[in-house]
């Protein structure tokens, strides 16, 4: 966690205890954790809207690529396009 022990992270609690007091302490601490909580709720929605953007815009593309694409189009058994490698002659 950031690099902090269980030492740093005792004195850090100590020092609060005295500066803040005993009174202040839990309120601050009940506090950080509602802040910490509505942020994380926010990261993780902007998450979703992300993974949903990108799932739609995979969606539309592979649509797309089927709509415009030649080889999707074409059945199995035609011969290939007239400038395509597979049609030269081979000497």
């Amino acid at each position: 966690m950031f690099g902090i022990g269980m030492p740093e992270l005792l004195l850090i609690l100590a020092l609060a205890l005295i500066v803040l007091g005993p009174k202040k302490l839990p309120e601050l601490a009940k506090t950080l954790g509602k802040g910490l909580a509505e942020f994380r709720r926010a990261t993780d929605e902007i998450k979703d809207e992300f993974r949903q953007m990108e799932h739609e815009i995979d969606e539309s593309s592979t649509t797309a690529t089927a709509k415009n694409d030649p080889v999707v189009e074409k059945p199995a058994d035609s011969p290939p396009p007239a400038n395509s490698p597979d049609s030269t002659e081979k000497k």
